[in-house]
């Protein structure tokens, strides 16, 4: 299974490259690293391998990105992943004051 993620940066109306990134998966009472990467010059991650179903989360360093513009210098976005699925897309939309996700395709 995989899981891809793309940022946009909808105040300047562009990829977002560069942002640093991370995803955890639950694992009993804390949380392990499963990768990490940057995003490429059209703002995506192109995949994490991540085995089954369970609790996942994506950490964006939106503060490296942003710098000093950033209200959010960090954003976590927590999801769940069924089985069966073999493809997860999790978009993150972002600007200085705001940022929204949803499941992509």
């Amino acid at each position: 299974m995989t899981i891809t993620t793309h940022v946009l940066d909808t105040a300047r109306g562009r990829p977002a490259a560069g942002v640093a990134t991370v995803l955890e998966r639950e694992a009993g009472d804390g949380w392990e690293r499963v990768g990490n990467a940057a995003t490429d010059a059209d703002g995506r991650v192109p995949g994490f391998d991540a085995a089954g179903p369970g609790r996942f989360r994506l950490t964006f360093d939106t503060g490296g990105y942003l710098g000093a513009a950033a209200f959010y210098p960090r954003v976590t976005i927590e999801f769940m992943v069924e089985a069966g699925a073999e493809h997860y897309h999790v978009p993150l939309l972002l600007s200085p004051f705001g940022y929204s996700t949803y499941r992509g395709s």
